[in-house]
């Protein structure tokens, strides 16, 4: 059945149906626009583990959503797929999640890998499965670019979007990133994993040279070893500072053109990477490495349609660090900020 009579036959206000279909949408693999491409991993978490199931856990919430969107008309038409976890996937990160943390209490006690075969071989084994984990997703989303579908991953840690930045820098040969988080992740190989969640954009802007900028909103946790970093990175690096953003406000400065000037030093193509712990704990209390303050709901969605204001073209978007099953108001606020990302990613690319 074609997009076009999956919307014919469906009622976007009867109730939410429970078919395994993001917020009960009749899209599937085949016949959608936009897929959300679910990675179940949370291997290299320095805090809380869970979010390997925040992916299951935000699609179980999602049939709790209405369909209507105040910023995109007949939003629900876009045609959004939900891919269900993998359960290979899944399985290894359960697995290897215990021996991570073996390895961090190891190092938080004083222990040196490198005066210690078995961890050494711990860490070789957590990197190897990492990297095997980037290239599927590499190839997973590359195969569904080459469809022409647009595509949102959803974590699990804040780590797994990498194979899909690649990919995307073989399509676009020039993008830049808007990353809503608490934290920069710009730490190098932190814990000694070359592909942990506090190193993601590290990897980024050390090894995709297409991301031609990288502009951090909400940042409020990070280190010395950052800072030096993201000043390396010269005018390729914007960082607007949670307490500097809430120093301008109180200060008189409205949040809309703080907005406005976040946006326009974007280029015309951007990625958007949401890690939840960029909005106010209250929102996502259960996420892998809460940090007091950050964004309002509502402040998050400002600042994401003023893209759409400044027609901006998102080419595809990550949402990361989402609680896992039995956290149902983490899901639920994951939910609604994942339609929003695919509805507006949707209407700026025309669908």
């Amino acid at each position: 059945m074609s997009i076009k009579n999956l919307i014919e036959n469906f009622d976007p206000n009867g109730v939410g149906l429970k078919n395994g279909h993001f917020i009960g949408l009749p899209f599937d693999n085949e016949n959608s626009n936009i897929i959300l491409f679910s990675v179940p991993w949370d291997v290299t978490v320095s805090y809380s583990a869970g979010t390997s199931t925040g992916p299951s856990n935000i699609l179980e919430a999602s049939t709790q959503l209405d369909l209507y969107d105040p910023y995109v008309n007949d939003a629900w038409k876009k045609g959004i797929y939900m891919v269900p976890s993998n359960e290979h996937w899944l399985h290894q990160s359960e697995h290897l999640r215990d021996a991570a943390k073996s390895h961090i209490d190891f190092l938080e006690a004083g222990g040196k890998v490198e005066d210690n075969p078995i961890q050494a071989d711990v860490l070789t084994m957590i990197n190897d499965a990492s990297d095997l984990l980037r290239k599927w997703v590499y190839e997973q989303t590359k195969q569904y670019l080459d469809e022409n579908k647009l595509v949102g991953v959803v974590g699990g840690e804040h780590s797994v979007p990498l194979g899909y930045l690649e990919a995307l820098s073989e399509k676009h040969s020039e993008f830049g990133i808007l990353q809503i988080d608490a934290h920069m992740d710009f730490r190098k190989a932190y814990e000694g994993f070359n592909l942990s969640h506090a190193s993601i954009f590290y990897n980024v802007m050390k090894y995709i040279p297409t991301v031609s900028k990288i502009t951090q909103v909400g940042i409020r946790d990070y280190c010395d070893e950052e800072i030096e970093f993201a000043e390396s990175l010269g005018e390729k690096c914007n960082v607007y500072f949670d307490h500097q953003i809430k120093d301008e406000v109180l200060s008189g400065k409205s949040f809309s053109k703080i907005c406005e000037e976040i946006v326009s030093g974007l280029p015309e193509k951007v990625y958007i990477s949401f890690d939840i712990d960029g909005l106010k704990p209250n929102l996502c209390p259960n996420t892998g490495t809460p940090v007091p303050g950050g964004l309002e709901f509502e402040e998050a969605n400002y600042l994401l349609v003023e893209l759409l204001r400044q027609n901006k073209k998102i080419i595809g978007f990550d949402l990361s660090e989402t609680a896992g099953e039995g956290n149902e108001w983490d899901g639920n606020v994951a939910a609604r900020l994942l339609y929003r990302l695919s509805n507006l990613t949707a209407e700026s690319n025309g669908i």
